[in-house]
């Protein structure tokens, strides 16, 4: 569900029905017609209803008692996170703190418990929020996005890389028929080595001013698989593939990380708003990039 998708819709009336699923197939029967809301934390629903950013549809579904949306498990070689798995639920995960920690600690700089303890991953890839704080650690990881819808009562599923689900502020490629139902990503090289970091003057209950994750795997002073990220820098989070190909496979030094503030520089375009003007906003982002790069080497 996407504002522009709402916006045939009176602000004034709310939703006709209520659901509440206890099963996937369950819940994709619900949004089937293309006429419901998904709500999962709400955190972020009921802010933006409020002030008139999205508007209900007919039918509020609540997928919090779908247990098949929750929790995180190994598949094989994947790690699958239930879409309504909890910031908290993430942040104290022993399984991700092994094979993902940068998403553990972008969990951990996520608002506050309170808030933590309500919304889930899913909510926070739906709000499709430039400035989402798990989404750099997301991209980082190449994750994918399972999508769920129902036909004829037959769950159909598909997969899009995050890189493309983005389309704009809070706007996103999911159908109106579908559910986010799971983020699924490669377990992460034992070599790799991630990091996220995120502006504010507290570590948490900031929106992030900007925000940049980095996973690469080092050789001396040469970094291999690189994966660059950042946050509130453009209407989309980023994944700034430019840079990330000037970096591939060199040697790090003072006058390639440089360079490398230079790429990222024409591949950002942020905003000027309440929180921060564009300018400050180049100014960290490259003070970022050149702290990831120099903690590298």
């Amino acid at each position: 569900m996407t504002a522009e998708q709402d916006s045939n819709l009176d602000i004034n009336q709310g939703p006709q029905e209520y659901v509440a699923p206890t099963t996937l197939g369950q819940a994709a029967e619900a949004v089937a017609d293309g006429n419901a809301t998904i709500l999962a934390g709400g955190t972020d629903l009921m802010l933006q209803t409020a002030v008139g950013h999205i508007n209900y549809r007919t039918r509020l579904v609540n997928i919090r008692r779908v247990a098949e949306l929750r929790g995180v498990s190994k598949q094989d070689d994947e790690i699958r996170i239930g879409a309504a798995t909890t910031i908290t639920d993430i942040r104290n995960d022993e399984l991700l703190s092994r094979m993902a920690p940068v998403l553990v600690e972008a969990a951990n700089h996520f608002a506050g418990s309170q808030i933590r303890n309500a919304a889930t991953i899913g909510g926070n890839i739906c709000n499709a929020s430039p400035a989402g704080d798990t989404l750099p650690a997301l991209l980082i990881l190449d994750a994918e996005v399972e999508l769920t819808c129902s036909s004829a009562g037959t769950l159909a599923q598909r997969r899009m890389p995050l890189t493309g689900f983005f389309t704009g502020p809070g706007q996103t490629a999911m159908l109106a028929n579908e559910l986010l139902s799971a983020i699924v990503f490669r377990i992460p090289e034992h070599r790799a080595e991630a990091t996220f970091i995120k502006s504010g003057p507290r570590p948490a209950l900031e929106i992030s001013i900007v925000s940049a994750a980095i996973s690469a795997i080092r050789d001396t002073n040469a970094l291999f698989h690189v994966r660059l990220a950042f946050g509130a820098v453009a209407p989309v989070p980023l994944r700034a593939t430019a840079t990330e190909a000037f970096i591939e496979g060199k040697t790090l030094d003072d006058d390639l990380i440089e360079q490398a503030v230079d790429i990222l520089m024409s591949e950002i375009n942020p905003i000027d708003d309440v929180r921060a003007t564009a300018w400050y906003r180049r100014h960290l982002a490259a003070v970022y990039l050149r702290r990831l790069l120099v903690d590298e080497y």
